[in-house]
């Protein structure tokens, strides 16, 4: 793909201009980095061979590539995961400040969302993408998914149904979530159950990402108590490095490694790492009102984990274990 420099043609200089946006719009309706920006690449490989004086709207045609092409690896890709081993969880996207100023284009990309997309179909994915998060018009997204605008205004209002039915009930704040997730993965690091369990609300899920990985709940888990205790008991099993010995001791600080707090999705996460490799993501949701986690995310599929620690803006600050 082209690099951004001074004097470009005019083709290469509208592709550039429009990349954070192509690739915006394919991440969230894939959930996978490498997947959107394979679909990107693709973009660019198919503008570069058009007639560009034959296009009058170059941002509006490329976005029209893009989620033609992002649409059709969505409808592969949901084949392939619902032969997945275990749960599959969207592969984190590095984030940094400059998201999280804007609450909705955060929310846009967020885990939760992301999840609660999965479970729409790919024409209204793509369709509740490109109006809730884009704001472009029921005609331009008609045109870019070939469909009339009464049936694309039809997928929007479903698709924003299904969805409000599932999204959180309460909005998220950067700040208390970055506190109580130093908080979790410092209860976390030092094996202490009693304080998982004052941050856990009642009902509290848990979803792990591990790709079919020896002794990883493939199912939700739900429940302080079931919750606590596998994070407690299990979770130096599910985090350390496949070819890690696991001493069996009650501390799990020497088995996972280190973590540290970082930006991914648009809001804060716990990355666990040992020595300069990346084992997991943990991402929390959190009950403002009472400032306890209601659900767990954890991306522990090493296949996803690659750009972390790469991407992510500045150095992490580290988190002490508890106690």
């Amino acid at each position: 793909m082209p690099a951004v420099t001074e004097g470009q043609p005019a083709p290469v200089a509208s592709f550039e201009s429009s990349r954070e946006l192509l690739f915006g719009v394919a991440y969230r309706v894939l959930g996978s980095v490498t997947d959107a920006e394979d679909v990107v690449q693709e973009a660019w490989l198919r503008w570069d061979r058009v007639d560009h004086a034959r296009i009058a709207d170059p941002r509006s045609f490329l976005v029209q590539i893009t989620t033609r092409l992002a649409l059709d690896r969505l409808r592969w890709a949901k084949a392939r995961r619902e032969a997945y081993v275990g749960q599959w969880l969207p592969e984190p996207l590095p984030t940094g400040p400059a998201i999280e100023d804007g609450a909705e284009i955060a929310d846009s990309v967020s885990v939760a969302m992301l999840v609660v997309m999965e479970t729409l179909s790919p024409l209204e994915r793509v369709v509740f993408v490109l109006r809730e998060a884009f704001d472009f018009s029921f005609a331009d997204i008609a045109v870019m998914v070939g469909r009339s605008e009464a049936a694309v205004r039809q997928l929007a209002r479903r698709a924003r149904s299904h969805v409000r039915e599932r999204r959180p009930r309460f909005r998220q704040d950067h700040d208390v979530r970055r506190r109580v997730t130093e908080r979790f993965l410092a209860a976390c690091l030092g094996g202490d159950l009693r304080a998982l369990l004052d941050l856990l609300a009642p009902e509290v899920t848990l979803c792990i990402d591990g790709n079919g990985r020896r002794g990883v709940a493939r199912n939700r888990v739900e429940g302080a108590e079931k919750v606590g205790r596998l994070l407690v008991r299990g979770l130096r099993r599910v985090l350390r490095p496949e070819s890690a010995a696991v001493a069996e001791t009650d501390d799990m600080g020497d088995d996972i490694g280190s973590g540290s707090v970082v930006d991914v999705n648009g809001g804060p996460a716990a990355l666990i790492t040992a020595g300069d490799e990346p084992i997991a993501v943990i991402v929390v949701d959190v009950d403002l009102a009472a400032d306890r986690v209601t659900r767990i995310w954890i991306i522990a599929n090493q296949d996803k984990l690659g750009g972390v620690e790469g991407r992510r803006p500045g150095r992490p600050r580290p988190v002490r274990a508890a106690g």
